[in-house]
């Protein structure tokens, strides 16, 4: 008999604390392209990607046997298994009764300790989510209804449809008779019989009321449209109707009515049934928040383009850029090689595989993707065969004559400009005119001095160097470096100043040095370390202070040029100087400074060295070198507080700010890599400081914190989410005060998960958890995302979160709370909950900083609107 053998995924660990942010990304996408999990919210998805393991069953292996004692719960991501039921104690005798496939599951004996109902079998190569017996016990007290659907009773939902006459309803029933007890409940008006042009609505609701109740009872309901695609939801299930049976719920004065209350008499519910529809609304409320944003672009989609409204067009627009693929296989074929081309098709949902006569699946089309559009433009015959992955893909689509308009309007709104048959500029016509309705053009490509030009040209003359920083000086560093800027930026301040061409002359300096003085405060302290940008500023300052006599409108300028020509002179000097002013307030670590890094060595001694904070790893390996008089070959080393080690490449650019918390350089000969130990004192702490912690106000420490942060976060500059994007070795750039920042955040969220940890009873861990609450909850309010979202992953860690006993033990007030905030978290749709939430937030604020580099780092309105740097005085 096969025995029972699995294997771990490279994301899914033996210890599932050691996953990284990006294995959680990982598993999180493998989890939402099973159907049986699309309607998770995604606190529930999140904390299944940081506790489950991942298990590979080959043909015929047996899971587990009728009568066992269960330890796990499983979901099937691929294959399937047969169910056996035996009669007798001899289990050659079990017949299958019946085939688990993907989106299932089975194990929830687990939860009342009883042997196995039956035995599992693989019927073929399967893979397997498994959670331990604790962690699936945790996770049903927290989210019972959501996993409800997934389980047979009595634990589970029953299907829509079924002939059993159970009290069990399907998920969507249930959902909508909490909602519809929880407004009976809190705001009986709401339902009742209407009377609307001489006729009477029985026991109706209005849609205006039911968006302007919904969006008060949670900080998860985002905007009005986000209530409206939850009410969609309900809609599209039958929970909730409209009266006169349309299929799509509007935001007005329009009536509709829950099932329960079609029937005529339907009783009120009870007071045992309100409280525990009290009790569910939260996790409701989260539900639906999910699947929501779905329901909703479904409807506008429905509609005929010419009924689509503006919003309309920017949903559609957001949903087809950040929404997720929930769905399982399917062999629908959307259109076959050698077919005539009709359509181009954008996947807005699911995946296709494309394939060609003779070779198969040549490759797969995911969201974002599009085909179909070669045979448009070479008016020939399909290329290839389109064949759905999933069942429930989406698709955005546009016929020939749509598809050839659109070619039209975007090469007429294509400008190119060319020298000697080259093209040297390439603009495109701004979708939105200016407010003073002329036409505004986007740069697409062109050589540098022509982009410049062109930037000069447009740039308005009222425009002050303070001002929001344009596209063009925030990424000029990484296409033009600024000694072919500062030239090409001095040629374009003419000398001619004969009285023909004085008027063009003149808007051209001022053009020139207002640039120039954008250009410096975007820069700032970076100038220092750059010898063509000194050179540079020091003869604009001279060529402005010498025109300025003869020309009188350029005066009001000079002394801005003197204030940056000053501003880098004291710099330079302040450097230096360890006085007082340099004390009261954080300076940015700079490309030249100094440190002084400790590296051990295998017999944990170390040596000191001072390099520069952008040295590499083989400049640090020659100073070690040099300091241990050895000539060696060394290897320069990360050693983890785990024992991982990782080795530095020489060109690594400021290597000492890329140590993890508890992280320790090491250098040794390559013959003692492999005994290398963590020392003692990276073990961490043994006790909590939970009888101090506790004295402390909770608001004092988030605003400490903030403050703290803050400096931090001042500190970066622009310019380094550029360098961590294209690559510090690129530029030979420290992006160490990123680098701080960034680390502050794993210090934060580790420093939750070490408390709660070492504080031993039980009533203590409960006070903790609120306190960690409380602590989040005034981040927030001072803007702090950053270390709001620190507290709410320390929180969510696998650690923390299985502590059943001590969640139980949470008011159910600090458990709404948490379930708000952990809505925050939700990935789906390029975090679009984080978004809107930071878009209601005016600045300054401390942005999320992982997510602004996941996601947002190449857009300079995300990075430089929150940062407040000082100007130059």
């Amino acid at each position: 008999m096969n025995t029972h053998t699995h294997t771990h995924t490279h994301t899914c660990k033996a210890e599932p604390s050691e996953r990284s942010g990006e294995d959680v990304d990982i598993i999180l996408t493998r989890l939402r392209e099973v159907k049986g999990f699309k309607r998770f919210p995604s606190p529930l998805l999140l904390q299944i990607c940081a506790c489950a393991f991942y298990e590979c069953l080959e043909k015929g292996i047996t899971l587990f046997r009728q009568g066992d004692i269960g330890t796990s719960w499983y979901a099937v991501l691929s294959g399937s298994l047969d169910v056996k039921v035996s009669e007798t104690a001899n289990h050659q005798d079990a017949v299958t009764i019946c085939t688990l496939g993907i989106g299932t599951a089975f194990g929830e004996s687990i939860l009342d300790n009883t042997p196995r109902h039956a035995t599992i079998v693989s019927r073929e190569t399967s893979e397997l989510l498994r959670i331990e017996q604790r962690e699936f016990k945790s996770l049903w007290e927290k989210h019972r209804q959501s996993l409800a659907g997934l389980l047979a009773p009595p634990y589970g939902a029953m299907e829509s449809g079924s002939n059993n006459d159970s009290d069990s309803t399907c998920l969507p029933g249930r959902t909508g008779k909490v909602l519809r007890n929880a407004i009976l409940s809190r705001a009986p008006h709401m339902i009742r019989d209407r009377k609307y042009h001489l006729k009477t609505y029985r026991q109706c609701c209005v849609g205006t009321e039911l968006v302007d109740w919904l969006v008060l009872q949670s900080a998860c309901v985002l905007t009005r449209s986000h209530a409206v695609g939850m009410w969609q939801a309900l809609l599209e299930e039958g929970v909730l109707n409209h009266v006169d049976q349309e299929l799509g719920f509007q935001d007005k004065y329009l009536f509709y009515r829950f099932l329960d209350d079609e029937e005529e008499d339907t009783p009120l519910p009870s007071e045992e049934e309100k409280r525990e529809s009290e009790e569910e609304l939260p996790e409701t409320i989260l539900f639906l928040a999910q699947i929501g944003p779905d329901s909703l672009l479904r409807m506008i989609l429905r509609k005929s383009p010419g009924q689509r409204t503006g919003d309309d067009l920017e949903i559609i627009y957001d949903e087809l850029l950040h929404i997720k693929a929930l769905a399982h296989l399917s062999n629908t074929v959307m259109f076959n090689q050698g077919e005539e081309g009709t359509s181009w098709y954008i996947i807005q949902k699911g995946s296709v595989n494309v394939v060609i006569y003779g070779k198969g699946v040549v490759c797969t089309l995911h969201e974002g993707d599009d085909f179909g559009k070669l045979a448009l433009v070479t008016d020939s015959p399909r290329a290839a065969s389109i064949v759905l992955r999933e069942d429930n893909c989406h698709f955005l689509r546009v016929d020939k004559e749509d598809f050839n308009r659109i070619l039209r309007d975007v090469e007429a709104n294509t400008v190119r400009l060319k020298e000697h048959e080259q093209a040297v500029l390439v603009l495109e016509k701004s979708p939105r005119s200016s407010t003073l309705g002329s036409i505004k053009y986007t740069v697409i490509s062109g050589t540098p001095e022509k982009i410049l030009e062109h930037f000069l040209e447009n740039m308005r003359m009222d425009i002050h160097h303070n001002d929001p920083v344009d596209d063009f000086l925030l990424m000029q560093c990484v296409f033009m470096p600024n000694s072919q800027l500062c030239p090409l930026l001095m040629a374009q301040y003419p000398f001619c100043l004969y009285s023909l061409w004085l008027e063009y002359a003149l808007n051209s300096k001022r053009k020139a040095v207002i640039l120039a003085l954008r250009w410096a405060n975007t820069h700032t302290y970076m100038l220092q370390e750059d010898p063509a940008a000194i050179s540079f500023l020091e003869e604009l300052y001279g060529s402005i202070t010498n025109d300025s006599r003869m020309l009188r409108a350029l005066k009001d300028l000079v002394p801005d040029v003197e204030k940056i020509a000053t501003f880098q002179l004291k710099s330079l000097i302040r450097q230096f100087s360890n006085g007082e002013e340099r004390l009261q307030k954080k300076q940015p670590i700079r490309n030249h400074d100094d440190i002084l890094l400790k590296v051990y060595c295998s017999d944990h001694t170390y040596t000191t060295i001072r390099v520069a904070v952008a040295a590499t790893g083989r400049e640090v390996i020659g100073a070690v070198a040099d300091k241990l008089g050895t000539t060696d070959e060394l290897l320069l080393v990360h050693l983890s507080s785990a024992g991982e080690k990782q080795m530095l490449k020489p060109n690594d650019v400021s290597v000492f700010s890329t140590s993890s918390i508890n992280g320790r350089l090491f250098s040794c000969p390559r013959d003692q890599l492999s005994s290398l130990t963590p020392l003692p004192d990276q073990e961490g702490p043994s006790a909590g400081s939970m009888s101090t912690f506790e004295l402390m106000s909770s608001k004092d420490l988030a605003y400490q914190m903030t403050m703290f942060d803050w400096e931090l976060f001042s500190c970066v500059h622009e310019h380094e989410l550029l360098y961590h994007t294209f690559g510090r070795q690129s530029f030979r750039r420290t992006t160490a005060n990123l680098d701080l920042f960034l680390r502050r955040f794993n210090q934060v969220q580790l420093w939750v998960v070490t408390e709660v940890c070492l504080c031993g009873q039980l009533s203590k861990r409960v006070q903790l958890l609120k306190k960690f609450i409380k602590i989040a909850a005034h981040c927030r309010e001072f803007k702090n995302l950053n270390s709001f979202f620190a507290i709410i992953m320390g929180m969510s860690n696998p650690a923390v979160s299985r502590l059943s006993q001590t969640w139980e033990k949470l008011p159910s007030k600090f458990k709404k709370f948490y379930a708000e905030f952990e809505n925050m978290m939700d990935p789906s749709r390029n975090h679009r909950s984080y978004r809107l939430t930071v878009t209601k937030l005016d600045s300054p604020i401390i942005p999320f900083m992982p997510l602004l580099l996941k996601a947002y780092y190449c857009k300079h309105d995300s990075a430089s609107e929150v940062l407040q740097k000082p100007t130059f005085q």
